[in-house]
């Protein structure tokens, strides 16, 4: 196909393309990042009802698809023309059209990162489907980003199919021209089991310890989804990076805002950001580390 040809051609174009085709997706996730925690949260009424034996309340149907999206406070419909991705907030000047209420910036946030960081994959991978594993990979960890931070949880829904998707690209990693992803099944089958296991051995010595909770399950669920993608050889890097970002940020938060040391903080954002940082540059990370201690001839 000529377009397809021309893509593949032409990495300008093709960094141009996956930028737009990024904020379309950033739109899409800002509608991920509210509603799937609705959605978990009705389900788990739903449960409790079913186990009390009492039927549980029918509602409007509450989906990613339904109902159209609409604004928190007028309930006004959002038109297609108010919903372009970063630069309808920019021309309502941040308010809903109808009635004037404030929408919040971090919706074309949102848009503006997945947009970007769409291009950044698209600049390090170049025309091919190991691209297209990149920016699964990415877009999963931007909606997992935002629905830890907003709700302190990682929805088995998005862990496990992520978790699920790369096994199954694994088995066609020898196609991938020797790009970071996918790894081999060996490797990622590995990665999948240490990821898991080593914040659940932390988490087990943690609570030993001390009697508390340190961190929650899906924590070990997107690590070890981590692990399929990336290989077990990223898991190291991962946790390091992850655990020295988290803890910089606590104590930032801690000297600027007085917050409180038991006060629980989402580790999925740190997790999220290491792993798409080892996704972009892990290979060369682990090459120069261990180029340190090769031998000089």
């Amino acid at each position: 196909m000529p377009l397809l040809e021309l893509l593949a051609g032409s990495p300008a174009l093709l960094v141009g393309c996956v930028l737009l085709l990024g904020l379309l997706v950033g739109s899409f996730l800002n509608v991920v990042v509210h509603r799937m925690p609705i959605m978990l949260e009705r389900e788990w009424r739903a449960q409790c009802e079913d186990l009390a034996g009492r039927e549980p309340a029918k509602g409007a149907p509450f989906n990613l698809v339904v109902p159209r999206s609409a604004c928190p406070s007028c309930k006004a419909p959002i038109t297609a023309v108010q919903n372009v991705p970063v630069l309808s907030w920019l021309w309502l000047r941040g308010r809903c059209a109808n009635c004037g209420t404030g929408i919040s910036a971090r919706y074309p946030l949102v848009e503006l990162l997945t947009g970007l960081l769409s291009a950044a994959v698209a600049w390090k991978f170049g025309w091919g489907w190991p691209m297209g594993a990149a920016l699964v990979l990415t877009w999963y960890l931007v909606a997992l980003t935002f629905i830890d931070v907003d709700t302190q949880l990682l929805p088995d829904s998005l862990t496990l199919s992520l978790l699920w998707i790369g096994l199954l690209l694994s088995l066609w990693a020898a196609d991938n021209g020797g790009a970071a992803v996918p790894v081999d099944t060996r490797t990622a089958i590995i990665g999948a089991i240490a990821g898991y296991l080593s914040l659940w051995s932390v988490y087990q010595a943690f609570r030993l310890a001390t009697g508390k909770e340190g961190m929650g399950y899906g924590d070990f669920k997107l690590l070890a989804a981590l692990g399929a993608w990336l290989g077990w050889q990223m898991i190291l890097p991962i946790v390091l990076g992850s655990a020295l970002v988290g803890a910089v940020v606590g104590i930032a938060l801690m000297l600027r805002f007085g917050r409180d040391r038991s006060m629980p903080m989402a580790f999925g954002p740190y997790l999220a950001a290491a792993g798409w940082l080892m996704l972009m540059f892990g290979h060369e990370i682990v090459d120069r580390y261990l180029g340190l201690f090769r031998p000089v001839h």
